[in-house]
């Protein structure tokens, strides 16, 4: 989601380095003889002085709890790979929703098979409720409106009603955002079970934290409208965190039928393929519609003067979608707007050599001029996507919502998205938020992570993905450059939180906000930077690779990085994404004696990384030097350095990290120059 809107990681006491010190083994005492007494024995030589470093150093990050017994079980792996046995559950969908836009409300009803792929009988059955985010006296960590949340008119299990707090048959309880369902007998591995649900809610204006609801008398967006599976997974098992407001979503990949009544005149888009067009849209809306999903630039379906849909004598009509492998489904409502669509390329799906496209859809309406470049904004953006992360856009279309009066940023769903209308910001902006809630498809819709608790795997590699869209997009951008320096101005004011901090759990949301989103992609650049980009780029491509349709965790991506870039990164991953700490080299001192220059650098953060040293000559060449981070993981915090430049032109300049690739917290003090009159500066 593009906007600033559980526990914190326990983090073991920074060790001492082992290299710091040198331990000695005590000889073993002699056994005493008859000869010999006990008290005539050499006494015990003293203990070694340990050696302190001068900087607290980095260890071995800890992986989730569920973690290394999900390696024991051959789940997963410590290469980054998953194990043998991975398995993930498996869930169909066949939901009715009956739209009241007049009264904004929802009645729903609907049938999920549920397939147990684990090796558990599980004795009880988590679904998400994630309306009643809206109910009274639920928790929550940011003010919603109060609509009552879901009310639930039946449940039934295998054809057997539910009672609530029933002990015996079929029970259920409902705990904040969980609906838990306790089966009289545990369903064992590889069962398959059916959940009837029929519900209703009424619909709120800014739904879900503003990633839902309705504005005016033309425009419903949605989302989280349905019971839906928690995961149960082979690290934490049952996820059943509540949804608070904040943190996001993490479901299981499913095949969904959607069938939704709708008054007519509004046109329903939604997650999957719309199956009965001809039975919905007029012949000539039809044909603009088959024309232009054909064509490689924008074409007008509809404007708001075109009403576009058949007339249905009960004023109500019957708009059918299916997908598949998809890990959520949303749809909206609009009328008397635009509606635009084109197609573009989507990357190999079949391996075969051939390009595949795929539609693009935009809703929009006149209150939201700026819309009619966003068809273009997404064509750009998924083909650049796929290309960059290696992975093909998979699904029928990709469609974007104006959702202005609902949300001021945008919000995901698998080949939805609704965007504010950007009507008081540029155009850059307007493709920024079109990029990254694109780039969500691949993250976490693809590469399935846990939002609620880890964040920054899909917020921060969303955002990385987005700047690297932008640069790609604009002959100039700052997205980098921006990012990196709300990171470093967050981080100098001391109240930032660790990234592995759970997402919910973070003292504010602009704490919440720069470890989801800008610090993750700060550090990404600079990953990019230590591995170098061929390098980095196919470790990237790998974890996409390697985890489509999967549930990776942390170490899952630590360890498949480390495993192609064949390089120990603990240190790496635990000062970055376990602490607060930052970072901060600066030049101490430079004496340049012949074609000799030597230059003293101080460590003065925590963060220990390679110092990239460029020495600038008069004459504008530069000579490069780079000081390995080995020096700092022997506790040192300064060291010294020769970098031999060519004669004849003397040293103007010497500079750490000139590419400024690194997030250094204070670059006043990675400059040293020659002044006029000889003397060096900083």
């Amino acid at each position: 989601m593009s906007r600033f809107r559980r526990w914190t990681v326990l983090l073991t006491a920074v060790a001492l380095l082992a290299g710091c010190a040198s331990t000695q083994q005590s000889s073993p005492p002699r056994s005493p003889s008859s000869s010999q007494s006990s008290s005539e024995q050499a006494p015990p030589a003293p203990a070694p002085q340990s050696l302190q470093p001068d900087r607290p150093l980095p260890h071995a990050p800890t992986p989730d709890r569920g973690f290394e017994q999900a390696v024991a079980n051959g789940t997963r792996t410590t290469t980054g790979r998953p194990g043998p046995n991975y398995w993930q559950q498996e869930a169909a969908y066949d939901l009715t929703a009956r739209l009241h836009p007049d009264d904004k409300r929802l009645e729903g009803s609907g049938t999920i098979t549920y397939t147990n792929h684990s090796p558990d009988a599980l004795d009880r059955l988590h679904l998400e409720l994630a309306q009643n985010v809206h109910k009274q006296g639920v928790v929550r960590n940011e003010s919603q409106e109060i609509t009552g949340g879901v009310t639930l008119e039946r449940i039934a299990l295998n054809g057997t009603v539910a009672e609530r707090g029933a002990t015996q048959g079929v029970g259920y309880a409902v705990r904040n955002t969980q609906l838990i369902l306790f089966p009289p007998t545990p369903v064992p591995s590889g069962a398959t079970v059916t959940i009837d649900v029929d519900w209703s809610f009424s619909i709120p204006q800014q739904g879900a934290g503003g990633r839902m609801g309705y504005d005016g008398d033309n425009l419903l967006f949605l989302a989280y409208w349905y019971p839906i599976m928690s995961v149960y997974d082979d690290v934490t098992g049952w996820m059943d965190d509540p949804f608070r407001g904040r943190a996001e979503f993490y479901s299981d990949f499913a095949s969904y039928d959607l069938t939704i009544h709708a008054p007519e005149s509004w046109i329903v888009q939604a997650t999957g393929t719309l199956q009965n067009p001809g039975d919905v849209l007029t012949p000539e809306t039809a044909q603009r519609r088959r024309q232009a999903v054909r064509s490689d630039t924008p074409v007008r379906i509809l404007t708001p003067e075109q009403t576009g849909t058949v007339d249905a004598p009960s004023d109500t009509l019957t708009w059918r979608f299916a997908a598949e492998q998809v890990r959520d489904a949303a749809f909206h409502l609009s009328r008397n707007g635009y509606w635009e669509a084109a197609r573009t390329a989507a990357g190999d799906r079949d391996g075969d050599g051939q390009v595949d496209s795929t539609q693009i859809h935009t809703f929009w309406r006149e209150s939201a001029p700026k819309w009619a470049e966003v068809t273009k904004y997404q064509q750009h953006a998924i083909t650049h996507l796929a290309d960059y992360t290696g992975l093909p856009y998979p699904w029928p279309h990709m469609t974007a919502v104006e959702g202005g009066g609902i949300i001021g940023g945008g919000m995901e769903f698998p080949m939805m998205t609704i965007m504010g209308d950007y009507n008081n910001n540029s155009a850059r902006m307007l493709y920024a938020v079109t990029a990254h809630e694109l780039a969500h498809m691949w993250v976490p819709f693809m590469v399935n992570t846990n939002e609620r608790r880890y964040s920054w795997m899909d917020e921060g590699t969303t955002s990385f993905n987005e700047n690297v869209a932008r640069g790609d997009y604009f002959d100039t951008s700052n997205a980098i450059a921006s990012d990196r320096q709300d990171y470093v101005e967050f981080a100098r004011s001391g109240r930032e939180g660790p990234m592995m901090r759970w997402s919910d759990f973070h003292r504010s949301g602009a704490a919440f906000g720069v470890a989801s989103y800008r610090k993750p992609a700060t550090v990404y650049v600079a990953l990019r930077g230590l591995l170098g980009e061929d390098t980095f780029n196919r470790a990237y491509q790998t974890f996409m690779d390697t985890w489509a349709y999967k549930h990776p965790y942390p170490s899952d991506f630590f360890n498949t990085i480390e495993r192609v870039a064949g390089r120990d990164l603990d240190w790496f991953w635990y000062s970055w994404y376990y602490t607060t700490w930052t970072l901060d080299q600066a030049i101490d001192d430079v004496s340049v004696r012949g074609r000799e220059v030597s230059v003293r650098v101080a460590d003065r953060g925590q963060v220990p990384m390679p110092v990239r040293l460029t020495v600038t000559l008069a004459n504008g060449e530069t000579v490069s030097r780079t000081m390995p981070v080995d020096v700092w993981l022997q506790g040192r915090t300064s060291a010294t350095t020769s970098v031999a430049v060519p004669s004849g032109s003397a040293v103007q300049r010497v500079e750490i990290d000139a590419e400024h690739v690194f997030p250094d917290v204070d670059r006043a003090n990675n400059v040293w120059t020659r002044s006029e009159s000889g003397a060096s500066s900083r």
